[in-house]
């Protein structure tokens, strides 16, 4: 993983985001733009990925959720689907050990089951041997559905015999893949697209959100920075007025 040492830490502590949330887009394009094949692009936008993992666990970020892959993304071609697979096994082959000299602790949103057996299988090697860290917690949503979580979640209700009175936020929460973790505060998408394709629905309520017409590749760490300058210098009032929050 890339060497940090060099970045300033350009946001206090106190003003830094608890979540992280990150839609990664652009390297087809990135490709394309560069005459490469949309196979170059995704290698780039794995190394640009392993730039910002270091980075948000350098500057003390607590949780970083990626959008690797989603549900819709079944509908590329077969032989890019295929690439992407190899491409994260590969990439959780070279960086295990380094995640976990860094005590970051790997998760995945998503259903695992539709996954190819060779990455499921180095998924939860990987999630097995980060288990003890806790520094960070880097979570891969990969054949994820912001739609579909929130199904599945209303589905492990009824079929739990949750009475509708104690249906409440905090019950349903506790059923979704964020379970245990703080919404995010912060959801960044690069590529200059403006939305948030089905990304994390309920969970990003009361998110500040940051568009970039970067593209990921191109994404680095100093462009994680003005990500995080710009949140730390937004007021997130959560529907309270600022007069009652300088109370």
């Amino acid at each position: 993983m890339s060497d940090s040492r060099n970045e300033q830490v350009s946001v206090s502590a106190a003003a830094l985001p608890a979540h992280v949330a990150i839609i990664m887009d652009g390297n087809g394009r990135w490709a394309t733009m560069r005459g490469l094949s949309r196979s170059e692009g995704h290698k780039a936008g794995t190394e640009a990925a392993r730039a910002i993992v270091t980075e948000a666990r350098t500057v003390g970020i607590r949780h970083l959720t990626m959008y690797t892959f989603s549900r819709e993304n079944w509908n590329r071609p077969k032989s890019e689907v295929k690439f992407l697979f190899e491409l994260l096994v590969d990439f959780l082959g070279r960086e295990l050990a380094n995640l976990e000299r860094q005590g970051i602790r790997l998760n995945v949103f998503g259903a695992l089951e539709d996954l190819p057996m060779a990455t499921r299988m180095a998924l939860q090697h990987a999630i097995g041997r980060t288990a003890h860290c806790d520094a960070m917690m880097l979570n891969l949503a990969l054949n994820y559905s912001g739609r579909e979580e929130i199904l599945r979640a209303c589905r492990s209700l009824v079929t739990e015999g949750v009475a509708p009175a104690d249906i409440t936020e905090e019950a349903f929460a506790a059923r979704l893949y964020t379970a245990g973790q703080p919404d995010p505060d912060l959801v960044i998408r690069t590529s200059g697209e403006i939305r948030i394709s089905n990304y994390l629905l309920f969970q990003s309520a009361y998110s500040e959100f940051y568009f970039t017409d970067t593209l990921w590749p191109d994404f680095t760490p100093a462009e994680l920075h003005k990500a995080l300058e710009t949140y730390a210098g937004r007021s997130r009032r959560f529907g309270r007025t600022q007069e009652q929050i300088e109370q």
